[in-house]
């Protein structure tokens, strides 16, 4: 009999313990190399980046720009260690204009949320790293909808779990991969109503070209009841127009959307900061307000013309 005194006998790992333990190893080494070598994963993790580097923000004290734009508490979640620090975001116009425009998002997206009774819905599209579904003050019976690309997405609900992020209380969330290309089908499935007011953000949603952008266009004119509100940035980049201005206004005229262009240098200034390029060359900003009925709207009033029909037909028949 073994005394309780002896110290414990040692076991050493078996070989195929020892394999288990080198396959996992080599899985964790493959995602991390994954990581560094995907541009989708790599953009949501900058975008991540300069949210921390606001929330760090300092300046004069004696000036309104001391205060940061915005607060994202689980920023630095996405971020290797190695970088997990206070960026210089001035560095960049790129970086500006890109916090300015997700303070804007914010405020319309939860100024608009708040002045809808009843359920309301609110669709995002993504870079898969956005964090307004736990940072921003939801009012009860949110639905939020989150359209992302499903690697990315993956990647950050672990990390956001991780660090015990939790959606607004009475909320619900819901997340729709962007590879499913019937964007439309998918929101309805998961419980959206075009008979219910909405409101509509896009934001770091990689887009491959300008056809991509008329399809998802066309989704939302379809799903968006009459008078909601779609906000976003729009790469410059993936557009193929001389007049930029002229070609949204007709496009999105033809869908239904009243648009404006948004100045990055307004925003600046009602935020009193000071804007160190006035030229956003990468992004154009854009407020749209839906002017026809969406497509369940339309089928709603198609029933009720057909039965207000059929009640006056057996009215004249009776008559007879």
């Amino acid at each position: 009999m073994q005394s309780l005194c002896a110290p414990p006998l040692h076991f050493p790992a078996t070989a195929p313990r020892r394999r288990r333990i080198l396959k996992t190893v080599a899985r964790s080494a493959r995602a991390e190399l994954r990581e560094d070598n995907d541009p989708l994963i790599q953009s949501a993790i900058h975008s991540a980046s300069l949210r921390l580097g606001e929330t760090n923000r300092t300046g004069n004290l004696s000036h309104i720009s001391f205060y940061p734009l915005f607060i994202d508490p689980y920023a630095a979640c996405f971020l290797p260690p190695s970088t997990n620090k206070k960026p210089n975001i001035h560095k960049h116009q790129q970086q500006q204009h890109y916090c300015l425009a997700t303070k804007f998002i914010d405020d319309k997206l939860l100024h608009t949320a708040k002045r809808i009774d009843g359920l309301k819905q609110v669709v995002l599209f993504t870079d898969g790293m956005d964090t307004r579904p736990y940072r921003l003050n939801w009012p009860s019976s949110t639905m939020i909808f989150d359209v992302s690309p499903q690697k990315v997405f993956d990647i950050a609900s672990g990390k956001l779990q991780g660090v015990g992020a939790r959606l607004p209380k009475g909320c619900m969330f819901f997340h729709l991969p962007v590879e499913s290309g019937d964007i439309e089908q998918c929101l309805r499935s998961k419980g959206f109503s075009g008979n219910r007011p909405s409101i509509w953000a896009m934001q770091g949603l990689p887009l491959g070209s300008q056809s991509s952008f008329e399809a998802i266009l066309s989704a939302v004119s379809s799903l968006a009841m009459n008078e909601s509100y779609l906000i976003g940035e729009l790469p410059i980049d993936i557009i193929d127009q001389s007049d930029l201005e002229k070609w949204m206004e007709k496009l999105f005229m033809s869908n239904g959307f009243k648009v404006q262009i948004v100045n990055y240098e307004e925003i600046a200034a009602s935020l009193g900061v000071v804007l160190h390029s006035q030229v956003n060359n990468e992004k154009i900003m854009f407020i749209a307000q839906q002017l026809r009925l969406s497509d369940d709207q339309m089928e709603k009033w198609r029933q009720e013309f057909e039965r207000v029909e059929e009640d006056g037909d057996e009215q004249g028949f009776e008559e007879l």
